[in-house]
């Protein structure tokens, strides 16, 4: 991984809402590192430095570069809680890692081959993608950025599931840990909605069409077949 992501943190004291609320109006956003067999760390971040490193993609599944008073440790973003209104962070979960032990982490799924599908191309199917990101399991020297399925062979009303994401050694799809029940489709290709309606409503008119010649076919009351 060629990007390099590091964030400046200092170690907080005062804890509870209102020491939280204090922050953030110094433009800071209260943090947590824990994990590795080390004891938990309560931080403060600049709120900028991470509102805008959430820009990129990349953050979210890179091993970032935690300063803390000089000392560097090597984390994972785990968790982040945004203000359901405001672009304002209000807190962020950082895992410790250990390089010797698997993390679990979500990592965007990157889609390709998608203009040259058959279900799109030929079929005049719509793609869509019911996964953005996949929860894996490997080593940190294993983590990629991103995990790239391609859909060029895929025909109308086919889908891709978990089981079809091509990894490398060493890294583990959770879900399928847990048994092929577990095996969510990831992409698909429909016909759009406004298609399937036309084509319900002209079958309808169709049937309607009918229908007079069926009942005039029908012999009246009383009249013999």
């Amino acid at each position: 991984m060629s990007i390099n992501y590091e964030l400046n943190a200092v170690i907080r004291q005062d804890m509870g809402k209102g020491a939280s609320r204090r922050l953030r109006r110094e433009n800071k956003v209260p943090a947590v590192l824990y994990g590795a067999g080390k004891e938990a760390v309560s931080l403060a971040l600049d709120h900028n430095a991470v509102f805008h490193s959430l820009e990129n993609e990349a953050f979210y599944s890179h091993i970032l570069n935690i300063s803390v008073d000089g000392r560097v440790e090597k984390a994972v973003l785990k968790d982040l809680q945004r203000h359901p209104h405001k672009p304002v962070l209000m807190h962020v979960d950082l895992q410790r890692i250990d390089e010797k032990e698997k993390l679990r982490i979500h990592v965007p799924l990157h889609f390709i081959g998608e203009e040259k599908a058959p279900g799109v191309k030929q079929s005049g199917g719509v793609i869509s993608h019911l996964m953005n990101d996949v929860e894996i399991s490997c080593l940190p020297k294993d983590l990629p950025e991103f995990l790239v399925i391609d859909v060029s062979n895929l025909q109308l009303n086919e889908a891709l599931h978990l089981s079809d994401i091509i990894t490398v050694e060493g890294i583990e799809i959770v879900a399928l840990s847990h048994g092929a029940e577990h095996d969510q489709p990831v992409v698909s290709i429909h016909m759009p909605r406004a298609a399937i309606e036309v084509e319900e409503t002209v079958s309808e008119e169709a049937a309607a069409e009918e229908a007079p010649a069926e009942e005039a076919e029908k012999p009246e009351e009383g009249e013999a077949s």
